[in-house]
């Protein structure tokens, strides 16, 4: 029998384990959005500025997707060496590599000191911090739900996800500031300062997680000697229906995000005319929400099941599509500031919240860290990394109108449902507080 996260930790490690899980990827987050928006609002000025304003947009979000594109590298690679060596040593890692890149972006020449150079150096730090994000979450979510006690692992599972609102809202806080200067500033030194403010994270970030016994799950693995010694191949051979189920599910969520929170920078701004203080207000109100909404949901997954809730926020999704460009479309401020809220804060937590443990019970715990990694980081490119270009190419097409990409999204929400449907049924796991047998997982 595959027993869910293995035995319960034997004090409150899991305390500890939430919490610093929470705070350390919130620091990655930040890395990570912090370059979102500023390819939104500034590097297609400062690294395409050549092209004309929508074409420079997409050319920033295409260095933004590269870093979308090493997240499978990274979740091959982390994940490999979190099941052979443990989830702790590859979680300092990841935060090491994530923090590095982002400073030296902001030390980084623009492309009027040295041409494209620029550009090709940026794509390089971007393809690192990807590949740390890749290897970084597989670990921060099962150090807390293998930590967890039983009938809590939703709850604890989503603080790291809740760490994605306090990454944006410290990300688009720090650009809201800058954003403040007069743009000759902004753009000669102002736009490093966040990138630069990386250094202070990285420090309290590796001190907190420094601090955390290693998984129970993965003592239990090496204590029984039931190491795989490719996890990887084991997780594309013996569990391909979780991979693509997870893929093509969770690609939904990961596009609405990123739609909601970059793209809708670039649109509104750009093409709507609305001030980038205005959007980035209610992108950090929509973090705030974030950080809210997430526990609430894990703890509402436990009560309900991981599996409905996940398809009902789909659901909520694919209803909300079509008003949310119609809100930003109308340019006021009272209403573009609640679609943009809803989105990010409550839409998507929905989603997001039980994703921890309705992923990580579809693998046994011998290749956990690579079966989420892998599975979660394609997800990555199929939504996120290609929605923001995706999205420009669709309104290029639609002469400015947003109705292409609403169907888009409709389209994403509607397939991920039915892949959702066919992993294993909640009651299952709540009536049992325990894994299905593997064969009725595959």
């Amino acid at each position: 029998m595959q027993q869910v996260q293995g035995t319960a930790p034997r004090q409150p490690s899991h305390r500890l384990a939430g919490i610093s899980s929470m705070v350390g990827t919130t620091i990655e987050w930040y890395d990570f959005f912090i370059y979102g928006a500023a390819a939104a609002l500034i590097f297609n000025k400062l690294f395409f500025p050549n092209l004309d304003p929508l074409s420079g947009v997409l050319a920033a979000f295409a260095t933004y997707a590269v870093g979308f594109i090493g997240r499978p590298l990274g979740g091959i690679v982390f994940g490999h060496f979190g099941d052979k060596v443990g989830r702790k040593s590859m979680l300092l890692l990841t935060l090491l590599l994530m923090g590095v890149p982002t400073v030296l972006i902001g030390l980084l020449p623009t492309y009027e000191s040295i041409g494209y150079w620029a550009a090709f150096l940026l794509v390089i730090l971007r393809f690192v911090q990807g590949m740390a994000m890749g290897g970084e979450w597989g670990g921060a979510v099962l150090m807390a739900v293998e930590h967890a006690p039983e009938g809590k692992k939703g709850f604890w599972g989503s603080l790291p996800q809740a760490s994605a609102g306090g990454g944006l809202m410290l990300a688009s806080m720090a650009l809201w500031l800058v954003s403040l200067m007069p743009e000759p500033i902004l753009f000669s030194w102002g736009w490093r300062l966040p990138f630069l403010a990386s250094i202070l994270l990285l420090g309290v970030g590796w001190y907190i997680r420094v601090k955390v016994p290693e998984s129970p799950d993965f003592e239990k693995v090496k204590a029984q000697s039931k190491e795989i010694k490719v996890p990887a191949l084991q997780v594309f051979k013996n569990h391909p229906k979780q991979v693509l189920t997870i893929i093509i599910a969770r690609a939904a969520e990961n596009a609405w995000f990123y739609m909601a929170s970059t793209f809708a920078l670039a649109y509104t701004t750009t093409q709507l005319g609305i001030p980038r203080q205005e959007i980035l207000f209610a992108t950090i109100c929509g973090a705030g929400a974030i950080m809210l909404m997430t526990p609430l949901c894990g703890h509402l997954s436990d009560k309900v099941g991981q599996r409905n809730m996940f398809m009902f926020g789909l659901l909520v999704l694919a209803l909300y599509c079509y008003p949310f460009f119609s809100m930003l479309n109308t340019k006021d401020p009272l209403l573009v500031w609640t679609a943009i809220v809803l989105a990010i804060g409550v839409v998507f937590p929905i989603m997001y919240a039980p994703q921890a443990q309705l992923f990580a019970r579809q693998f046994p715990a011998e290749i956990r860290y690579s079966g989420i990694s892998i599975s979660v980081q394609f997800a990555g490119v199929l939504g996120g990394g290609l929605a923001p270009m995706a999205a420009t190419k669709l309104l290029s097409i639609g002469g400015g109108s947003p109705h292409l990409i609403s169907a888009y999204m409709l389209s994403m929400a509607a397939v991920a449902i039915l892949c959702t449907c066919l992993m294993p049924r909640d009651r299952n796991f709540i009536q049992h507080k325990q894994y299905l047998p593997e064969a009725e997982t595959r």
